[in-house]
């Protein structure tokens, strides 16, 4: 017996040494519970359960192709990132909010992200299930959990779980995609720039203290992606600029301004509350790694979306509208459509950020996070 756990442990050694991609914890199993919040960046299908027709959603082909082969309500052709976190850990996917009141478990976590979601509760109001909502949702099964594994059991779970947040960008995109306001926060005649800011990240903390309160203290936090690069964007300042135009640069630099101001408030929390740790995540830095040299990472194309029209595939609604363009190899792209990466790009962010690239994670790896 015991010849035959040395054989097996050299095979595992040699297997993972071989196949270093797909063997992250093969001889050290990683297991823990994810509650997921955000986002389209994060939604695995939440807002497919949403009545008002005018809700963001991506329940319609050619979302879903690469992997799942039909559309589950992720806005990509594949999986996100929370998806490929839970790859890594040793989990099962886990499941939407609405799945999990009906038939999933609940103990290796659940995704309660939607898109078009914000820090604030107007943002995309009606359209979406705020952060607030998505806060009392986790509420509603944290009840479950303490019926199902008592008290001591729950407070267990709770405090050994992590909590991923990608949330905020669209507090910032509802300002600046509608071509006929200007590019300015003179659109907000109730706040300045740094105001609008405070608001949309006080908004966030409020919410992710009172999780702190409720038992969590593993945080996963994605700052904000570098919108005024994203096509949407690109192919607003082609038209308003011409085609030596490039990104929406006054978009870039309140985004900018914010992640910072995060980045800076985690580092204060960390030494304020007890117990309290966290991984930070720069999708922004790590996205305009790709843009600015996509073939290192294995892509052709980094500024066009695959799905869409117009100038950079930047228009329309990739699927729905009647003259939408789709790239022959999505593979090729970095974006998928006009906000949103694809499956390829979403599997590079999931490793960077768990094998804790000290160019864009800060504190530690959401590996070191999820032990």
């Amino acid at each position: 017996m015991g010849n035959l756990g040395f054989h097996l442990c050299i095979l595992i050694s040699l297997a993972c040494f071989n196949f270093p991609i797909n063997c992250f914890d093969i001889q050290n199993k990683v297991t823990t519970t994810l509650f997921v919040f955000g986002d389209s960046m994060f939604d695995p299908g939440n807002n497919n359960y949403i009545i008002n027709p005018s809700a963001y959603k991506a329940n319609f082909e050619p979302y879903g192709k690469s992997y799942f082969k039909h559309p589950t309500g992720r806005f990509s052709d594949g999986r996100l990132v929370p998806d490929f976190i839970a790859e890594f850990a040793n989990l099962p996917m886990i499941p939407s909010f609405y799945q999990a009141l009906h038939n999933h478990s609940i103990n290796h976590g659940v995704n309660f992200a939607s898109a078009g979601a914000g820090c604030l509760d107007e943002t995309y109001s009606e359209k979406v299930i705020s952060l607030n909502t998505q806060l009392g949702n986790f509420k509603i099964i944290r009840k479950k959990l303490k019926a199902q594994l008592g008290k001591k059991g729950s407070k267990a779970l709770l405090s050994n779980a992590v909590y991923l947040f990608s949330i905020g960008n669209n507090d910032y995109l509802r300002l600046y995609d509608i071509p006929d306001i200007p590019s300015n926060m003179s659109c907000l005649a109730y706040a300045t720039e740094h105001e609008y800011m405070n608001m949309v990240m006080d908004s966030f903390v409020t919410v992710m203290m009172e999780i702190y309160k409720l038992g969590g203290r593993k945080f996963g936090i994605q700052d904000l992606l570098p919108l005024g690069c994203l096509p949407r964007f690109r192919g607003l300042a082609f038209l308003k600029e011409g085609p030596h135009s490039d990104c929406l640069d006054e978009l870039n630099s309140i985004v900018k301004k914010h992640n910072l101001a995060l980045s800076r408030k985690f580092k204060q929390l960390k030494k304020k509350l007890r117990g309290f740790e966290y991984s930070f995540f720069s999708i922004f830095d790590a996205l305009n790694e790709l843009f600015e040299d996509p073939s290192t990472y294995g892509f052709k194309e980094a500024k066009a979306a695959c799905c869409g029209f117009g100038p950079y595939r930047g228009f329309g609604s990739c699927g729905m509208a009647e003259a939408y363009e789709l790239c022959k190899n999505v593979k090729e792209h970095v974006i998928f459509d006009s906000y949103h990466p694809t499956e390829k790009a979403f599997h590079h962010f999931a490793r960077v950020w768990w094998q804790g690239n000290s160019n864009v994670v800060e504190s530690q790896s959401l590996k070191s996070l999820l032990a």
